[in-house]
């Protein structure tokens, strides 16, 4: 997840769950370089959304693990890594109703890439866009 780590600005179009909006990313290695920690700020857009993700290359499972939590509530647990030229994340589901959610990190460069928060209402076979975020890394 080196790709990751920066500090970023964030903007998105609307959605129907979310207005147009814009916010920050700041990712940050920690525990002497082990864990991948997110500071998210998503600003008015989001009713002021805060929220936090640690991450860990978990090397049993050969897989990156990550853990969300946000002023809002919300809490995921993640499981995933790359696949092809981006990196995804599925939720990990505690309940058959548990709905099928993943995170898609895509077009990858040095400055940017695009953020995807899917749903898949076929258990996993096709998904569509719920959040897209758009990230710039912020120059200093």
């Amino acid at each position: 997840m080196d790709f990751w780590v920066g500090v970023w600005d964030a903007r998105w179009d609307a959605s129907p769950s979310t207005p147009a909006g814009n916010g920050t990313n700041t990712i940050t290695r920690t525990l002497d370089g082990c864990v991948i920690q997110e500071d998210f700020d998503g600003g008015p857009a989001t009713g002021n959304l805060i929220g936090r993700s640690m991450s860990m290359y978990h090397a049993p499972l050969q897989r990156w693990r990550q853990t969300w939590v946000d002023n809002q509530g919300g809490y995921f647990a993640l499981t995933g890594g790359p696949v092809g030229q981006g990196f995804v994340l599925e939720n990990t589901r505690l309940s058959e109703s548990a709905p099928y959610l993943r995170m898609v990190y895509e077009d990858i460069t040095a400055n940017a890439f695009t953020w995807r928060w899917q749903r898949s209402a076929d258990q996993g076979a096709t998904w569509t866009d719920s959040w897209v975020i758009h990230y710039t890394r912020r120059q200093e």
